[in-house]
């Protein structure tokens, strides 16, 4: 960063009782008020050529000493009236105090322009130039009062260096912005003009540095500038300086859709925190006194209004061209909205963008925190981004773009079915709302359903108090055949699937198996369960039926509870017919597969004998 150095004096201010003064001899005879600050200073006073007068480029007359009312036209004004009460040696009245409550910078920026007329050296940097300029401009310290005034140096420095800089006008912009907004236009506008000057530069022709902390890029060796270089300084302006440079660049039509929305995506990584991250309410720190938490309280309540002007603003600059934003970064917005309480039509803007673009998504990026409890999620709203993504189907579409959005079901219902088994892990999530959210994907759009069983296994897992008519209502919704073959097998052997869900499996793997026996020949061959899966399903069944019997009996001769002697033999005997009733099938199944081959060779003789008889 550039600098300009001026003066060359050391500093004699001190500070003294809370009275800036300073080191001199002479007695100070003008008192200034700034804010609460007071300065005890001097009025010019004329020198003879033996006395130490001031010599640096800075002094306006060789002859005066402390030549602070000669380079300040606005003191000069309000000391006029005064000049006949304090004689210039300052052995009269008592001098009569000038306030300048209202000077641009304050404290800070009135210094400055008092060292340079005391000729002490200040070094003038992007930092300080805004203060010190709006100090001088209010002070009059023009060329008209004084040559070789301050104004007249500032400028030279603010178009010779601070302008040819990148990082110098983001900085002075940055200091302008907080002072004065628009009202220093003069400063301002220059700055966003040589910053967007340089952003639509070749990236071959960046020759300044610039910061760009990419995880990973400085690992890797790099032969040319990337292309979006310029994102990270420009996400230190204020969003309104922000929207203003993304504007004017937009407005050029030289840089690429995704490349403005990769300078929103950094923007909103530096000030909009991701509430999966946040971990809670930030209120919740102060758990001290009641005024510690009315503070906290209202500092994250301002906190937030400046989160919701952030992002309200963000929304409406998202380019409308396709790819700019990905799906990711939508939803990520659409948790921030969530969060701050952003308005109704922000939030159905992100929504219908975020369900365009929901096959960019990862399960994790529908989880949208409520702000009352960061801990439970509003699956209203992803709900309602896969309405949006569903509703993409019902007009009609070329070829092409059926493909397309073919791809993108596929995708969707393995991120949906991925989400629900994350929302499965709440234990008071009702059984009801997760039906219903399950069936929000139709079940068309499902091309297996290992992802949805893996879900409503998590869910059973979780809730084991389900009633057993819950858990047919959630078992019903999976489709058997649509399991892969090493899902069916896990299905059949876990023992919180209802039994019917587990014989509908057992039959699916027969029909399956018939399909791979009859593959060879005109005559399909039925295969049976293998042994383990009918054992597994009679002692499931012995488990179930003993599972619902009534309460033990009590043995008052002991503490030793026993259940009923004859249901629990009743529930043996059950498991046992249901064993004989599958080794029947079995039984059916491998005489039909031994008679086949037989049938085949009657069949083959029936055929000879009959074209014997026809010759």
């Amino acid at each position: 960063m550039k600098y300009m150095k001026l003066g060359t004096k050391p500093d004699t201010f001190y500070t003294e009782e809370a009275v800036r003064s300073v080191v001199s001899d002479v007695p100070a005879d003008l008192i200034i008020h700034v804010n609460n600050t007071k300065y005890q200073l001097h009025k010019p006073k004329f020198c003879s050529n033996n006395e130490n007068a001031a010599t640096d480029d800075t002094s306006c007359d060789q002859h005066y000493q402390f030549p602070l009312l000669l380079k300040c036209g606005l003191l000069q004004r309000l000391c006029s009236d005064t000049d006949d009460d304090v004689p210039d040696g300052g052995g009269g009245g008592l001098p009569v105090p000038v306030a300048l409550h209202d000077i641009p910078g304050g404290e800070e920026a009135f210094e400055l322009c008092a060292k340079f007329c005391y000729g002490i050296s200040i070094s003038i940097s992007a930092n300080n130039f805004v203060p010190a300029t709006m100090a001088a401009r209010f002070l009059r310290m023009t060329e008209s009062v004084a040559k070789g005034n301050l104004v007249a140096k500032l400028e030279t420095f603010f178009n010779s260096c601070i302008l040819q800089g990148w990082k110098d006008p983001i900085a002075a912009l940055q200091v302008a912005w907080r002072i004065s907004g628009w009202s220093e236009n003069r400063i301002v506008q220059p700055c966003i003009d040589a910053i967007v000057e340089k952003i639509l530069m070749p990236p071959s022709k960046v020759t300044w540095s610039y910061t760009y902390t990419r995880p990973g890029y400085a690992k890797r060796p790099h032969q040319s500038v990337p292309k979006d270089w310029w994102t990270e300084d420009v996400s230190e302006l204020d969003i309104e300086v922000f929207r203003s440079v993304i504007s004017t660049v937009r407005a050029a039509r030289l840089l690429p859709p995704p490349l403005i929305g990769e300078a929103l995506h950094v923007y909103c990584c530096k000030h909009l925190p991701d509430p999966l991250q946040l971990g809670g309410n930030v209120a919740a720190s102060a758990n001290g006194d009641l005024h510690a938490q009315s503070s906290a309280a209202a500092a994250t309540e301002e906190t937030v209004a400046k989160q919701r002007r952030v992002l309200e603003t963000i929304v409406t600059m998202i380019p409308g061209d396709a790819g700019a934003v990905t799906g990711r970064f939508l939803l990520r917005l659409l948790r921030v909205a969530n969060y701050v309480a952003a308005s109704s039509s922000t939030r159905a803007q992100l929504i219908r963008q975020a369900g365009s673009q929901l096959d960019e998504a990862k399960a994790a990026d529908l989880l949208i925190p409520l702000p009352s409890d960061p801990q439970a999620y509003d699956v209203g709203a992803a709900e309602a981004v896969l309405e949006y993504f569903l509703a993409q189907f019902q007009r009609p579409v070329a070829p092409e773009e059926r493909r397309r959005m073919n791809a993108a079901i596929e995708k969707v219902a393995k991120i949906f079915d991925e989400y629900l088994r994350t929302i499965a892990l709440d234990g008071d999530f009702p059984v009801g709302k997760f039906v219903d959210l399950t069936e929000c994907l139709p079940d068309i759009f499902r091309n297996d359903h290992d992802g949805l069983y893996y879900a409503i296994d998590t869910y059973l897992k979780e809730h084991p108090e389900l009633s057993k008519a819950d858990k047919k209502r959630l078992c019903r919704m999976i489709d058997c055949r649509k399991l892969s073959p090493d899902v069916r097998g896990q299905a059949i052997s876990n023992d919180r699937m209802p039994l019917r869900t587990i014989v509908q499996l057992l039959f699916v793997e027969q029909e399956r198996a018939m399909g791979a026996g009859g593959a060879g020949g005109s005559h399909s061959t039925v295969a049976a369960p293998d042994r383990a899966s009918v054992n597994a399903v009679a002692m499931l069944a012995a488990r179930k039926k003993a599972d619902e019997l009534p309460a033990p009996a009590v043995d008052h001769k002991s503490d030793v509870h026993r259940p009923r002697g004859d249901q629990a033999e009743r529930a043996r005997a059950d498991g046992a017919a249901m064993t004989r009733s599958l080794s029947a099938s079995t039984k059916m199944a491998a005489a039909a597969a031994a008679a086949a081959p037989r049938t085949k060779e009657r069949t083959a003789e029936e055929s000879r004998g009959s074209r014997l008889r026809n010759k």
